[in-house]
């Protein structure tokens, strides 16, 4: 399992002193994209060659509230959802005391250049490994 970590900065915050819901799709997608290099898939050479990789479903279950200058684990792990949808699964934990704060699943395909969905074979080798 990839984990990334991470630490809540002051502007990610509303009024109220908590992360705002919105920054939490951006700590996922900067772990999803660190996992994804770190399995050598660079979007901009798959977007050179009009493969493009999407979300299509976002799914967060919110658990607690991380606040100013929390450090917290993003960790990823692929399953396949169908057979050319992939599910990120993702879980935000607060390194202090473990706590979960967030949960997401989300689900990415590869276009191909006429824009329909395919296999895509570095994802499937991820969710091999």
């Amino acid at each position: 399992m990839f984990s990334i970590q991470m630490q809540v900065r002051d502007y990610e915050c509303d009024l109220q002193g908590v992360v705002n819901n919105a920054s939490y799709m951006h700590y996922f997608e900067h772990a999803r994209h660190q996992y994804l290099h770190s399995l050598g898939i660079n979007f901009a050479d798959y977007t050179a060659q009009q493969i493009h990789l999407m979300l299509v479903r976002a799914e967060l279950d919110f658990k607690a509230s991380l606040r100013p200058n929390d450090e917290f684990t993003v960790t990823v792990h692929m399953e396949r959802e169908s057979r050319i949808k992939y599910a990120f699964v993702q879980t935000i934990v607060r390194n202090e005391d473990q706590k979960v704060m967030c949960l997401g699943r989300n689900i990415g395909v590869a276009l191909n250049p006429n824009g329909r969905p395919v296999v895509f074979e570095p994802f499937e080798k991820a969710i091999q490994d």
